[in-house]
C-alpha cells in the first residue's frame, strides 16, 4: 500500500486499528469507538476532465453548489466506480486513503476537520484504520480547505 509506504518514510507518527470490514466511513467509526467527525473520508469528484479528492467527516456530505462555487466551475460531478477502481489499484473499492498527493489527485479538505487534533481514515482496505494527529495528516497531504459540506446539527 502506497500509503503505509509515504507515512514510513515520512516518520510520522501513526498507527494500525484492525476492526471487521465495514464499508462506510460512519460505521467504521462506530468499529473504532470514534465520534464519526474524527472520520476522514475521500469523496472523488471530476472537474473539467480532472479527479479531485474531497475528504471530509463521515457524517458530512458534500453540498456541490459550495464546491462548485469554490472551483469556479459548474462542471463538477462524483466519479464513478469505474473511475475511482482506475485510480486507486492498490485499494480495495471506497477504502481509499485520503492522500489524493499519492495519486496525482488535487486534495481539498473540508475546513470542518482543520482544527481537531487527531483524524483516522481507512488504510486502503475495509479492515484497517489508520489514527494520525491532524496536523501530521495537513502537513503530509497538503490539503487545500475549504468550506463545501454540509454538517449535521448533531453529529455522532
Amino acid at each position: 500500500m502506497k500509503v503505509f509506504d509515504y507515512l514510513d518514510e515520512s516518520n510520522t507518527t501513526y498507527s494500525v486499528s484492525e476492526h471487521r470490514p465495514v464499508f462506510s466511513a460512519q460505521v467504521m467509526a462506530a468499529e473504532e469507538h470514534e465520534r464519526g467527525r474524527y472520520v476522514a473520508k475521500p469523496v472523488v469528484v471530476k472537474s473539467e476532465g480532472k479527479y479531485i479528492m474531497c475528504v471530509l467527516a463521515a457524517p458530512h456530505k458534500v453540498v456541490y453548489d459550495k464546491l462548485r462555487s469554490y472551483l469556479g466551475t459548474q462542471d463538477v460531478k462524483l466519479a464513478d466506480e469505474e473511475e475511482v477502481r482506475r485510480l486507486f489499484p492498490d485499494c480495495e473499492e471506497g477504502a481509499e486513503p485520503p492522500f489524493g498527493c499519492l495519486y496525482g489527485l488535487r486534495t481539498i479538505m473540508d475546513k470542518a476537520l482543520e482544527d481537531d487534533d487527531h483524524i483516522l481514515f481507512q488504510a486502503g482496505t475495509h479492515d484497517r484504520a489508520i489514527h494520525m494527529k491532524t496536523a501530521d495528516y495537513l502537513s503530509l497531504a497538503a490539503p487545500e480547505v475549504a468550506d463545501f459540506a454540509y454538517r449535521p446539527s448533531r453529529e455522532s
